[in-house]
């Protein structure tokens, strides 16, 4: 499946970064809205609703033992 946001990657990993993004996103939101630009709202909403998803609610941090393979696996 095609990630737009890949929260696996070290710039994720502080919380604060992921609450700008979202929150980036929400005021970019707003200000379309209020300017009446109801289509490029609607887009921006759904680009806010996918940030929070990725980036707040079903984000999961990567331990540090996560990246090694189980021997059993074989090579991938």
């Amino acid at each position: 499946m095609l990630k737009f946001i890949d929260p696996d990657h070290p710039f994720y990993r502080p919380l604060w970064i992921r609450l700008l993004i979202v929150g980036l996103c929400a005021v970019w939101t707003a200000v379309e809205f209020m300017s009446d630009q109801t289509i490029w709202g609607m887009i921006f909403l759904a680009v806010t609703a996918y940030t929070a998803c990725a980036l707040l609610i079903f984000y999961k941090p990567k331990q540090s033992g996560d990246d090694k393979t189980d021997p059993a696996d074989g090579p991938k």
